[in-house]
């Protein structure tokens, strides 16, 4: 296939790239270049003729267009996105501008674009989202597919925003569209404002490790690789108009997820001190969600995915890669906001 990806020079864009391209797909990637993106995450695969790239906004209609009409993509992966939710918290204009607006723009130009092709039924478009769309969970239980949205900060807001535009798309004008909803990646090339590479970071420097609350936050933790096997799976086998849940089956509370990491460091960097006597305890962000659980029942008997990579086995394999790839965080730590405190309301 020859498969438009939006915000490809992202953390989770990056790796469906990288994935893609090393299948044999043919990617396209449309990026912004805004603050979280970085070119150096599709490096891999930057020379290779199966790659182009396109710096344009999905916002902009007559960019998207020119792009459409340029590669003439089979399909659409749809992940540009503002993400960070401390950030929605602090400017919420801007995730509806981007994450809403956005995706109508998006949406519109692959409309004109399949219609314009005689509307092929082997046309896609994928559009990829979060589970913080359905609110938060108690001790027990987990989000399915048929879970009511209840969105509590202005980022999953307007992640189901989009969500529901695309399902609009798909049921009044017949755009061909799966959908999935992923729980909390994290991994190589993840951008450093967020737990797991500010934990790693923040240790490795000596400065505090921030623990908002008393760490008691529970998420669902999906390796991004096999998250971005499991996008390339439902983009080639998804039945249309579905949506699928997309998890970990890894939950760990926030605390016991920075512990561990601070054991794989003091294994990597031993020193007189456990790393563990960084961390911090801040107060709280403003609405923060209890506990995020995603059941994965659909896609594994629909499609036969399950993760591969369990949370301990990750979380070594990133801080390695953070250990080996100073070259690569370094510079990111000067960008706007990053190592500051966001999102205090």
């Amino acid at each position: 296939m020859k498969i438009l990806v939006t915000g490809g020079a992202g953390f989770i864009g990056s790796a469906v790239v990288r994935l893609a391209v090393s299948r044999g797909h043919h990617v396209v990637n449309v990026d912004a270049l805004t603050y979280a993106a970085c070119l150096e995450n599709v490096a891999p695969v930057a020379e290779s003729p199966l790659y182009a790239f396109a710096e344009a906004d999905i916002r902009d209609r007559a960019a998207m267009d020119a792009v459409f009409e340029a590669h003439q993509p089979d399909a659409v992966m749809h992940l540009a996105a503002e993400s960070h939710v401390d950030r929605s918290i602090d400017g919420p204009g801007d995730f509806i501008d981007t994450n809403v607006t956005g995706t109508y723009v998006l949406l519109e130009a692959a409309r004109s674009y399949w219609a314009g092709r005689g509307k092929p039924e082997s046309f896609r478009f994928h559009h990829i989202s979060t589970d913080e769309v359905f609110g938060t969970l108690g001790a027990t239980g987990a989000f399915t597919e048929d879970t009511p949205y209840d969105p509590r900060s202005p980022y999953s807001a307007s992640k189901a925003a989009s969500d529901h535009l695309v399902r609009a798309w798909g049921e009044t004008f017949g755009l061909p569209y799966v959908l999935t909803n992923c729980s909390n990646n994290y991994g190589p090339y993840h951008f450093p404002e967020k737990l797991i590479p500010v934990t790693i970071l923040n240790a490795l420097s000596g400065r505090p490790i921030p623990i908002y609350g008393r760490g008691e936050n529970v998420r669902d933790w999906l390796f991004v690789e096999d998250h971005a096997d499991a996008l390339l799976l439902v983009l080639e086998k998804g039945a249309l108009g579905r949506s699928y849940n997309i998890g970990g089956e890894n939950e760990a509370r926030n605390i016991d997820l920075v512990r561990t990491i601070c054991g794989v460091l003091d294994d990597r960097r031993g020193k007189d001190a456990p790393y563990s006597d960084l961390i911090t305890f801040v107060a709280d962000r403003p609405g923060h969600d209890l506990r995020y659980a995603i059941d994965p029942t659909r896609i594994r008997e629909e499609l036969g995915w399950r993760p591969s990579v369990t949370l301990e086995e990750g979380l070594a394999r990133t801080v390695d890669w953070y250990l080996a790839n100073e070259a690569w965080w370094r510079p990111l730590l000067e960008r706007s906001g990053v190592g500051e405190r966001l999102g205090t309301g």
